[in-house]
């Protein structure tokens, strides 16, 4: 049976229920018990059930799945412990399906809203699944974020969203963009955000999954996508929590000389603050607007993006990507994220004066004043990398920048409060590197530009021909 547009959870569900090459199971932790339900009131749920559970009590999830040692239930480990004891239950107990049976098992651990309202609901959920009958598993997991005001309709919404991958593993899974959209039919990212997916396994093998991060924030299913210095997909606030943070925003196209230094002294200036350099992460952050280039057919050059991740990835980075334009909202979510954790933004002196341009904030009922409660929160400040002015060789730092004059006052008393601070002994040497002319000798060619980025960068430029080095025709 063929996979049909635009239809309901519960038309999913039976859809799924009628196939008779799929069969599996159920295991749903705290409150997203609501996936299975539906398959049940769909009809036909024997053709497709082998099994449903519920663990509420830790105690009982601990007996069948094992303690957790970070005593977090609601985390991306219980979920894959949960997922490989299913679906080896099925495998040992159900030989006899194994010829025409294509196996999943499907498993979530979830917060929803407490009846005092004082947490905020997300979950895990995941699906260790075979396309072909006696074939190796492959395994699809997803975080969420759950934006409903009422706890019922949090749980509503976890059953809808448990169907739609379960469906979109099976009958979407060569048409990756599609099965990522697919996610939220039925539904709206004002309900629910996925902020993390990753698709494995022997049929999966050639996904890139950086593509499919990229995608959940292009596709407004989420605003922030996270990679480690590995390469691999994050969970922001998996990775974020109560943890200090130092973030950069930049092109970082390609990364120089000068971001490198402005991180090392802004790194230097955090550790000294707080005594020790643990449990500081650093952070290259890319909105949208920065990342987007169009190739010659007019679409998203995705090798571009995937060039820049692996440039920072090599350089030990942490890259965020974001939809967040304004630095506020980029603050204000950090902050929630990280909860207790110290935050420090890092920007050049033209990057800051920008930040007291009112028109940024037109669309803000407080205007620039709200703006500012939100950028410089209790555990926000910023630090501030000098600049060379325009035609001179002065340095433009924060005692000289030009603040608009209704500006001032708020200025001084960011500046007197330490909210804003001047970072000092950094390489003033490499102010003359502007990454736009690094990368315009780049792609003509020209000599030089390899003593203005760390060498790894310009060996990488060279040796994969990135941002359209004219390498050799072989």
């Amino acid at each position: 049976m063929r996979f049909q547009p635009n239809l309901s959870a519960k038309e999913k569900a039976l859809q799924i229920n009628l196939d008779t090459s799929i069969y599996g199971s159920f295991a749903e932790i705290g409150a997203g018990q609501e996936t299975a339900a539906n398959f049940f009131k769909a009809g036909g749920a024997s053709g497709t059930i082998a099994k449903t559970m519920s663990a509420y009590d830790m105690s009982f999830s601990d007996a069948i799945y094992g303690s957790e040692k970070s005593g977090r239930y609601v985390c991306e480990p219980r979920l894959l412990k949960m997922l490989k004891k299913e679906y080896g239950l099925l495998e040992k107990r159900l030989p006899h399906k194994a010829e025409s049976t294509r196996f999943f098992a499907f498993a979530n651990t979830v917060e929803a809203l407490n009846f005092k309202r004082t947490n905020q609901g997300r979950g895990w959920l995941g699906v260790q699944f075979q396309l072909n009958p006696k074939k190796r598993s492959n395994l699809c997991v997803i975080h969420v974020s759950l934006k409903d005001n009422d706890s019922i309709l949090q749980q509503e919404a976890l059953g809808i969203i448990g169907v739609n991958l379960i469906h979109s593993c099976f009958y979407l899974n060569d048409q990756p963009e599609e099965l990522l959209n697919s996610l939220i039919d039925g539904l709206s990212n004002h309900r629910i955000e996925v902020d993390y997916f990753k698709l494995s396994g022997p049929d999966f093998d050639h996904v890139d999954n950086r593509l499919f991060s990229l995608k959940l924030v292009k596709n407004g299913l989420t605003k922030a996508t996270m990679f480690g210095p590995d390469g691999s997909v994050l969970q922001p606030s998996e990775v974020l929590y109560k943890k200090n943070i130092l973030v950069m925003r930049g092109r970082f196209r390609p990364v120089t000389l000068v971001n490198l230094d402005m991180l090392e002294c802004g790194f230097s200036y955090f550790k000294n603050e707080i005594g020790s350099n643990e449990d500081i992460i650093e952070i290259a952050e890319l909105t949208l607007s920065n990342l987007y280039l169009k190739d010659e057919e007019g679409k998203i050059n995705e090798k571009d993006f995937l060039d820049r991740v692996d440039i920072l990835c090599s350089l030990g980075k942490t890259v965020l990507i974001t939809n967040y334009k304004e630095f506020y909202k980029l603050t204000e979510y950090l902050s929630k994220i990280s909860r207790k954790g110290k935050i420090k933004v890092l920007l050049g002196v033209y990057n800051l004066l920008s930040i007291f341009d009112e028109s940024y904030y037109q669309d803000l009922r407080g205007g620039v004043l709200e703006a500012m409660g939100t950028l410089f929160s209790n555990n926000v400040d910023f630090y501030v990398y000098p600049s060379l002015k325009k035609d001179s060789d002065e340095l433009l730092m924060c005692d000289n920048l030009e603040i608009p004059a209704k500006m001032e006052y708020l200025y001084k008393h960011l500046i007197e409060n330490n909210k804003i601070e001047q970072l000092f002994g950094c390489k003033t040497e490499n102010l003359n590197i502007i990454s736009d002319t690094v990368i315009d000798m780049i792609k003509k060619g020209k000599e030089g530009w390899e003593k203005m980025v760390p060498e790894k960068v310009a060996k990488s430029v060279k040796e994969k021909c990135l941002f359209d080095y004219p390498c050799p025709v072989q």
